[in-house]
């Protein structure tokens, strides 16, 4: 079981955020080809971004981790979350469709806030396509608000 900075398990953080079957907990080998099914049909997933190397990089990471929660035995919200020393991101924040409009994906920010939170991020942030405007009105109702910063960005070729 992975822990806080302070020693302490994380269930107990995560447990503030509960999920259709208990809580959103820490990505298991067995989850990872659900979660990238989940993130298809979410339509999450990129070409350029092999969801599956995301996932390895993020539990690779002390300082990042994928959470899930289940319902009827399968992974139905994820959200990964990583800390880059002063500011929390969030990715991958997916609900299965059928289960939009529980309060699973609110579930699902507040468990990454509170794993974020725990190791010291004062500001989180996260990317959502200008175009996803149901997206962004979501965040807009969780208090997430623009920044006023354009991302830039640059892909470096592997020799």
């Amino acid at each position: 079981m992975s822990v806080l900075p302070d020693g302490e398990p994380l269930a107990p953080v995560l447990a503030a955020a509960p999920a259709a079957d208990g809580e959103f907990v820490e990505i298991a080998d067995a989850d990872v080809d659900q979660v990238v099914e989940l993130w298809q049909a979410c339509g999450l997933t990129r070409p350029w971004n092999d969801p599956y190397v995301d996932i390895a990089d993020a539990r690779a990471s002390g300082g990042s981790t994928v959470l899930v929660a289940r319902a009827d035995g399968r992974v139905a919200a994820t959200a990964m979350a990583g800390h880059d020393g002063h500011r929390g991101w969030l990715y991958y924040v997916a609900v299965a469709p059928e289960l939009r409009s529980t309060g699973l994906g609110r579930a699902a920010v507040v468990a990454a806030e509170a794993w974020l939170v725990a190791r010291g991020a004062r500001k989180i942030q996260l990317m959502v396509r200008t175009t996803n405007a149901e997206v962004l009105d979501f965040y807009g109702r969780l208090g997430y608000t623009d920044q006023e910063c354009t991302v830039l960005g640059r892909w470096i070729e592997s020799a």
